[in-house]
């Protein structure tokens, strides 16, 4: 019979070992975060681009059903997102052939109703802002009211042809980079953005930024930064390439 207990097996790590578990950590760390926050940020802008190009397919739905005309010519107009999602009346004529906010949504809505909730003229949606501009009687692009839907006078006539809308992201270098521009010609124009010009609430691009320089009304053309024109802004945007 052996003399006393042997030694129990070691249990557990030493100083040292957790030491090293921890840098190793660490540096996997370093490793894997930017690697995600690359991919959320490419995630995020590619949901972006396709919500822009749903929005244009359901604009081209709307002007053809003419559920909103308000000067009753039977030529359709385009809608903000409250109407598109059905989330507010669409506009109507007021007894002059001027638009008012009426009383009926669309039924059925033509966007998501996610895209419907507006808020400071603005929808929110995977890492991104969007907003949308129609035409007032002078050309200049009005931006949704706070809430949703019609907000300032439209001019029924011009709002038969133009819209545009922008995309940025919510907080730039992080939830995205690039921002969008898409107009009623439905080719998307991108602008690189890596300085973070654009970014979060309020911060978004004025409705003229993506148009060639001196250009004051919607119907104008978008500006070509393939050719090295920049847009009102001073920025150089492209075409989106696919």
């Amino acid at each position: 019979m052996a003399h006393g207990a042997q030694a129990s097996g070691r249990s557990g790590f030493t100083l040292i070992e957790l030491m090293i578990v921890v840098a190793l950590i660490a540096v996997l760390s370093t490793l894997a975060v930017p690697k995600l926050l690359s991919s959320r940020q490419v995630a995020n802008e590619s949901a972006a681009i396709s919500t822009l190009r749903t929005l244009s397919t359901a604009q081209a739905q709307l002007q053809a059903s003419s559920a909103i005309d308000c000067d009753s010519d039977g030529a359709g107009e385009f809608g903000y997102f409250g109407e598109l999602a059905g989330a507010v009346g669409l506009r109507e004529d007021d007894g002059s052939q001027a638009a008012q906010v009426g009383a009926e949504a669309l039924d059925p809505a033509i966007l998501a109703t996610a895209l419907g909730f507006v808020d400071g003229s603005a929808v929110r949606r995977s890492g991104y802002i969007f907003q949308m501009f129609l035409p007032d009687a002078g050309g200049v692009g009005t931006p949704e009211a706070a809430g949703g839907g019609m907000g300032a006078s439209i001019d029924p006539d011009l709002a038969e042809v133009f819209w545009c809308c922008y995309a940025w992201p919510m907080d730039a270098g992080s939830s995205g980079n690039r921002a969008f521009f898409l107009n009623q010609d439905g080719d998307i124009l991108q602008f690189n953005n890596q300085s973070g010009v654009y970014s979060g609430a309020g911060g978004g691009p004025d409705w003229s930024a993506a148009f060639s320089p001196g250009s004051d009304d919607l119907g104008d053309d978008p500006s070509n930064g393939a050719l090295g024109i920049p847009g009102n802004d001073g920025n150089l945007w492209t075409s989106l390439q696919l």
